[in-house]
């Protein structure tokens, strides 16, 4: 708190003296008896000691040192007591209001260690504030002086209107600006700015300084000079366009300050004006004109040279971004391929065009037969199967592997596709696709499948041999003998399920597709028949079957029978302890000539975040809730149904069970 305090007190300490200065000088230049100064310093002085103040929690002794001073100069220099209490107040109403102002236009102009106004922007809101503020105070002192001489003058309220913007400006931003150069330069450690001008830039430095130097030196000692005088805006405007902001600031502050003096001293066009008056009205008009062309053509090109960098750091990280991204997209092993509407092919990899063995001349994406696309079953891909159009129509629901084979790739490549929608920066519509070589993934997996269906195959004959003893042996064995024999036949059990299922995905995997009309109301009956028996026989709950009425679907007998046994199995067994199973069979009309078969139940349900994942290999959702199984179920249900151009999903029901998704082909509509 002292701290503070006493960096206040230094401040205001500081700040009274130059007002105390500048309030003497513009007393000093009184043109007659109606006390109106040529120049007022202390308005520029007030606005920059008010603005450095704005945030002391001192700033009434600022006031009150602003009061006083005002008054004492004033009366000392010949004024009245009623007129200094009127120039007392005009100036302090006037210093308070461009605070205001300032706060509310420029609230991060003048922050510490910031240079002052650096966009143009910026100083015109500058110079509002300061006209606004001025003509509070110019208002307020002309009203003032009205009553104590009963005299009102509208050419002293545009003199002080002019004089004390022309001050804030200069003085406000000149006093600023060196304040700043002094902060800059105690933290610099490198060279100094005029070392690190050219020769060059140098002479014409100390050419604008000698030229303004006689320009102004003859325009105002010349008998006749009004003519001229306006062409020393010339050397303003070459100083604004060629040489620093700050450089500009001080010569318009020196060049101002020596119009004023020769004006005072009677020499120059100015002081030809017998009005003192419109002297010091066309006098403070030309300085303020001169400060504001400068200024403004100094920030303006400040602000282009600031944002003509920017635009150049800008296009240099666009660019060095640009090589890193095409380095890492032709560096890709995954091919990767971005289409429009219309089928023009606008960006690809190297790795697309390895992986496709084949690329259109034209840019555009060619019709199936030039790439040579099949589905891993072997049939042609539809050329509205493509995964582009796919995504354009609404119609992608997830990854597919297709099959290429053409000239360039005649053994054949199995690709896996997948993509997404994007929106250029015109609106347009684009495919993102993405594929990469999985054949000998797929090749090992089917591998696998294939020696797995055969071990499979070749182990039932031992399992019904060990089946077929140990039951003879529990006819023969009781007792602990019998136990041992049940454990026996358990594990045999357990080991024909596996075999059944891997049997299974083998069957639903590589088994040719005999595509018929199936009456689902005819399996789906069928079905609930054989597992209401099974259940009657076992002593379980008896489920409840709710089924609609369903649709006939052009599919494989076989294969639609063992999807609907699997998933009503599933929705039978996933139940709780003692709760009657109650599974609901419908169906609704899904697009492209499908339909969409829903099975609901009210078992268990299924885990978050596992939705679809259960369709995978070997997945078992409930692994420590004693449900027998061998994860296989599911995912024989999703090839079957995707080997019939289908989709299935996973979903909760408002029963808190689960509901099985799938669609399947209609048949075709005689003609």
């Amino acid at each position: 708190m002292s701290d503070t305090l006493s960096r206040s007190l230094r401040r205001t300490l500081g700040f009274t003296v130059l007002y105390l200065l500048a309030t003497y000088a513009g007393r000093l230049t009184v043109m007659d008896a109606s006390n109106l100064s040529l120049v007022w310093p202390a308005a520029g002085v007030l606005a920059v000691w008010f603005t450095a103040q704005r945030r002391s929690p001192w700033r009434w002794v600022d006031a009150v040192a602003l009061s006083a001073i005002t008054m004492a100069v004033n009366m000392a220099t010949g004024a009245c007591a009623r007129t200094a209490v009127v120039f007392m107040l005009a100036n302090l109403v006037q210093g308070i209001f461009f605070v205001r102002l300032f706060d509310r236009w420029l609230p991060q102009v003048w922050i510490s260690g910031g240079p002052p106004l650096t966009r143009l922007a910026e100083l015109w809101r500058f110079i509002a504030a300061a006209a606004a503020s001025t003509v509070v105070g110019a208002g307020l002192g002309t009203a003032g002086m009205w009553l104590v001489t009963d005299h009102f003058s509208y050419e002293s309220a545009l003199v002080w209107l002019a004089r004390n913007t022309v001050s804030i400006l200069l003085i406000g931003v000149g006093f600023r600006r060196i304040a700043w150069l002094w902060h800059s330069r105690r933290q610099r450690t490198g060279p100094s700015v005029w070392s690190q001008l050219g020769p060059a830039r140098r002479i014409e430095y100390i050419a604008l300084v000698a030229v303004s130097m006689t320009a102004y030196g003859l325009v105002f000692t010349l008998t006749d000079g009004a003519p001229l005088v306006f062409a020393l805006i010339g050397l303003t405007i070459w100083a604004g366009l060629r040489m620093r902001t700050s450089f500009v600031i001080l010569h318009d502050l020196a060049f101002g300050t020596v119009t004023m003096l020769f004006t005072l001293n009677g020499m120059g066009p100015f002081a030809e004006l017998e009005s003192n008056a419109m002297r010091a009205l066309v006098a403070q008009v030309f300085v303020g004109m001169v400060a504001v062309a400068g200024l403004a053509l100094a920030l303006g090109r400040d602000e282009r040279a600031a944002l003509l960098e920017q635009l150049r750091e800008s296009e240099k990280t666009a660019v060095e971004q640009a090589s890193t991204m095409t380095a890492i997209f032709d560096s890709m092993a995954e091919g990767v391929g971005v289409i429009d509407e219309d089928g023009r092919l606008l960006v690809r990899n190297p790795a697309a065009t390895r992986l496709l063995g084949v690329a259109s001349a034209d840019g555009r994406v060619r019709d199936n037969r030039f790439y040579g696309l099949f589905h891993p079953d072997g049939t042609p891909l539809a050329e509205d199967d493509f995964i582009y159009r796919q995504i354009f129509d609404g119609r992608y629901a997830e990854p597919i592997d297709l099959l290429i084979r053409n000239p360039a790739v005649p053994e054949g490549r199995i690709v896996q596709m997948s993509g997404s929608e994007v929106r250029a920066a015109d609106g347009r519509r684009q495919a993102v696709i993405v594929f990469h070589d999985v054949t000998a993934d797929r090749r090992h997996r089917d591998e696998l499948a294939s020696f797995a269906g055969v071990v499979a195959h070749d182990l039932l004959n031992p399992l019904t041999t060990i089946e077929g003893w140990s039951e003879a042996l529990a006819d023969d064995l009781g007792g602990p003998q019998g136990d041992s024999v049940a454990r026996i036949q358990r594990a045999a059990t357990r080991m024909r399920n596996m075999i059944n299922g891997l049997l299974g995905y083998t069957t639903a995997r590589d088994a040719s597709l005999s595509p018929a009309a199936v009456d689902l109301n005819d399996v789906v009956g069928d079905i609930a028949t054989a597992r209401l028996d099974q259940a009657a026989g076992m002593s379980a709950p008896m489920p409840r079957f709710e089924i609609d009425d369903l649709t006939a679907v052009d599919a494989d007998p076989v294969l639609t029978r063992q999807l609907l046994e699997n998933l009503i199995g599933n929705a039978i067994k996933y139940t709780a302890p003692g709760v009657v199973p109650r599974i609901a069979v419908s169906c609704e009309p899904a697009t492209d000539g499908f339909v969409r078969v829903n099975v609901d139940d009210n078992g268990i349900g299924i885990p978050a975040g596992q939705h679809e994942a259960i369709f995978q290999n070997f997945h078992r959702a409930h692994t420590g809730a004693g449900y027998a199984g061998t994860g296989l179920g599911l995912a024989i249900c999703k090839r079957i149904v995707e080997r019939h151009g289908g989709t299935i999903t996973a979903a909760g029901n408002d029963r808190g069970g689960s509901r099985m998704t799938f669609t399947l082909p209609l048949p075709a509509l005689k003609p």
